[in-house]
């Protein structure tokens, strides 16, 4: 897949100033921006909420705005500065052409901008942008691998239908759990029975929530998990297995594609990583730079 590139050719800033780099990692739980010279020097870095455009464009683009004027408030810089501002966004949600065409059409006063996946610009950070794989698990999941600067995705397709090995995946089988085991059908746990202390214990209060839950909802459901797996909860346990085996699944692929090392990124990789089947473990790795760092590489492009 082609990165999305888009220029202001109108933008003449950088007669006085030189130009600014600006890397956008937006997942579906958050966003997160750092802005640094061509140096390579941190000037500041700014947080928000979700930047999936898929589940809302303007919230999405909001959320990179916010996050990218806390970053430029920490940098002493001011608005006239977006003009020589180009900047790296690896968005979560933007696999598809026509939330790539939304993002781009959206409005951003940005000189430059080059657009790809979460999972793209984690890669880059990864290996600092030589060859390499990731496979991200935060809220969703998407593999990743840039090899000879062939870069190819896999998975990351979306919640419910995809994003195997996600927080969002591993709440909803959580959730599954908990219900059946409150009526009987699967043992109880103090994991379950926590879940569905959230609902009262009463499921049509979870049919309800249902109605309007987004991944990152689902995916609050991975702390409780997290937590109750250090206690040796045996549901917390088998869901971790199940995760560890989706990530395993992903990165025999990426290693099938040329990946000599797979880097395991997002919020479940390190409760992940020591469930990883012995065969996945010796290509499993941790990223030496964060997807921030990758969509700077890939703002550095524009120049």
């Amino acid at each position: 897949m082609a990165s999305a590139l888009l220029t202001n050719s109108s933008v003449n800033n950088t007669d006085r100033k030189q130009p600014l780099l600006l890397g956008v990692d937006g997942g579906g739980t958050s966003c997160r921006a750092r802005i640094a010279d061509l140096d390579g020097t941190i000037l500041g870095e700014g947080f928000a909420g979700s930047a999936n455009p898929r589940t809302g464009l303007d919230s999405a683009c909001n959320a990179i705005m916010q996050a990218t004027c806390e970053a430029m408030d920490k940098a002493g810089l001011e608005e006239n500065d977006f003009g020589r501002m180009y900047a790296g966004l690896g968005l979560a949600g933007v696999n598809q052409q026509k939330e790539r065409d939304l993002v781009l059409d959206w409005g951003f006063p940005f000189a430059g901008i080059f657009l790809e996946t979460d999972a793209y610009a984690a890669c880059m950070g990864a290996f600092n942008g030589k060859d390499g794989a990731i496979l991200i698990l935060g809220t969703g999941s998407c593999g990743a691998s840039l090899i000879e600067g062939d870069m190819k995705t896999l998975g990351g397709w979306g919640f419910p239908i995809s994003d195997h090995g996600s927080g969002a995946s591993l709440g909803l089988a959580a959730v599954r759990y908990a219900l059946l085991a409150h009526e009987g059908m699967k043992e109880e746990t103090p994991l379950s029975q926590a879940i569905m202390a959230t609902f009262d214990n009463r499921p049509e209060n979870a049919v309800a929530w249902q109605d309007s839950a987004l991944p990152r909802d689902y995916g609050s459901y991975g702390p409780m998990v997290v937590e109750h797996l250090s206690k040796g909860d045996k549901l917390a346990e088998q869901l971790i297995r199940e995760c560890a085996g989706d990530a395993a699944m992903m990165i025999r692929v990426l290693h099938q594609r040329g990946a000599s090392q797979c880097a395991l990124v997002g919020g479940l990789s390190e409760y992940v990583m020591p469930w990883l089947p012995e065969d996945v473990a010796a290509i499993a790795t941790l990223p030496q730079g964060d997807a921030m760092h990758g969509a700077l590489l890939m703002a550095m492009k524009l120049l």
